[in-house]
């Protein structure tokens, strides 16, 4: 049951700057972190999310929804819910960036220059600190490999739920049109040919898990 539990989600996309006027971005519209917040509030659950930029979806009253747009404040809004608050779950649904420039320059660059070269580095990993807040956090990330067959990518989900010392992943492709699965170390639910059939199924595996 998730009545009345504290759910914690993050949607949408996270930018990292270049400069004062140019970011990288990715191409996620948060729809899936917006119907999973719609699910749960359904479903008696407290809801908050963090929600990147765009205004790629509408939640439904009730959804406290906390807007960002870079990666920094992702991150500093996620060590502010978890250390504020205790929440039941995590359901980290962003597509959060995973390279950053390795310098940021603080004014703009002119656009007559010929060419940009940029050194980019890793961004820290998000989602392998999500259990340090909380041993009984129930945690759930994605794994999105547009172009991944079958098995590689239920190779790479497997991967990420255990380096991150995660209790789902959901899996998912859009190489042949929408396609999920969920894993949780001993189980595959799927496939999901749609997102609605997706969220159905991991909101009652977490129910099952919070009861």
């Amino acid at each position: 049951m998730v009545t009345n539990k504290k759910i914690l989600i993050t949607a949408g996309p996270t930018w990292v700057a270049l400069d004062r006027v140019r970011v990288i971005s990715n191409l996620a519209t948060g729809e899936t972190g917006c119907l999973l917040a719609d699910k749960f509030k359904k479903l008696g659950a407290k809801v908050t999310l963090l929600l990147g930029p765009g205004n790629f979806c509408d939640c439904q009253p009730g959804i406290r929804v906390i807007r960002f747009n870079y990666f920094s404040q992702l991150a500093r809004l996620l060590d502010q819910e978890l250390k504020s608050k205790k929440f039941a779950a995590v359901i980290h649904a962003a597509a959060v960036a995973d390279y950053q420039p390795q310098e940021f320059f603080p004014g703009k660059i002119s656009s007559v220059r010929k060419n940009w070269s940029l050194n980019l580095v890793p961004t820290p990993k998000l989602i392998n600190q999500l259990k340090a807040y909380q041993a009984d956090l129930l945690t759930v990330g994605f794994k999105f490999e547009p172009e991944a067959n079958y098995n590689q990518l239920l190779k790479r989900a497997g991967k990420l739920l255990k380096t991150a010392d995660l209790d789902l992943v959901v899996a998912n492709s859009n190489k042949s049109g929408y396609r999920a699965y969920i894993l949780d170390g001993c189980n595959k639910y799927g496939p999901f040919l749609t997102k609605v059939k997706m969220a159905v199924c991991l909101a009652g595996l977490i129910g099952r898990r919070l009861c």
